[in-house]
């Protein structure tokens, strides 16, 4: 979280996300009427511009790969509010998995995990893991709060092309393929996350982003060792 910024519990509802000064969470009901109709929405994250729909929606799933002109091989990543969201898509976000992605988020790690049974093949690419985060920007995380959903979170650019990092840039390369492009700042910061993945129960490097790897690898060390202390002292798990 950026310095000076207050903080909020990761297991926030829409009443408690940190809300900047002169933006209300009320802003956001043109795009949660647009989710909620299976739109897409084009909004600012603290890290790109992403493109927001409904991962419950497959309708609106599919539009989404159409206007980015991705194959649906490729996995879309996912945007949470708090920790049952991201218990929804994936059903091994507990004990060390959970106390590593406290550490971090709010912010910019992306944590590869095994899926949900009842999560939509279009979300993975037929794959058995989803990627998921909870990124440091209001506006995402009021959009899944309010909704009380996960949301897509991948960039709001067509595929293959470099990614966009304002309004302007997103209406010009996506013009009127999606339902609206959220004005709302902060603008994003211009840094990927960095992807992790963790289905093989230690943390390995996908992509090197703004959340130093080696930052990560400490922490899980960190939280690896506490849990075998605590294993050893015959308490369980939380």
């Amino acid at each position: 979280m950026a310095p000076n910024e207050p903080e909020t519990s990761v297991n926030r509802t829409a009443h408690d996300i940190a809300v900047p000064k002169g933006h209300s969470l009320a802003g956001l009901k043109p795009a949660l009427n647009a989710l909620e109709a299976g739109g897409v929405v084009a909004m600012p994250t603290d890290t790109l511009f992403g493109l927001a729909a409904d991962t419950s929606n497959e309708v609106a799933l599919e539009r989404l790969f159409d206007i980015k002109g991705r194959p649906a091989s490729l996995a879309l990543p996912v945007l949470v509010s708090d920790w049952e969201q991201a218990a929804m898509v994936s059903d091994r976000f507990h004990g060390p998995v959970r106390q590593l992605a406290a550490s971090f988020w709010p912010g910019c790690l992306t944590l590869v995990l095994p899926k949900a049974a009842s999560l939509s093949p279009l979300i993975t690419g037929g794959r058995d893991s989803v990627a998921v985060r909870m990124p440091d920007h209001w506006v995402p995380l009021g959009l899944a709060s309010l909704l009380g959903r996960p949301i897509t979170g991948t960039s709001a650019n067509r595929s293959g092309q470099a990614d966009l990092e304002s309004a302007a840039q997103v209406r010009e390369t996506l013009g009127d393929s999606v339902d609206l492009v959220i004005e709302l700042g902060p603008e994003p910061r211009g840094l990927q996350s960095t992807i992790v993945d963790l289905t093989s129960g230690f943390p390995v490097l996908l992509r090197e982003g703004a959340a130093p790897f080696e930052d990560v690898l400490k922490t899980w060390q960190t939280v690896m060792n506490s849990t075998a202390a605590t294993n050893a002292g015959g308490a369980s798990l939380p």
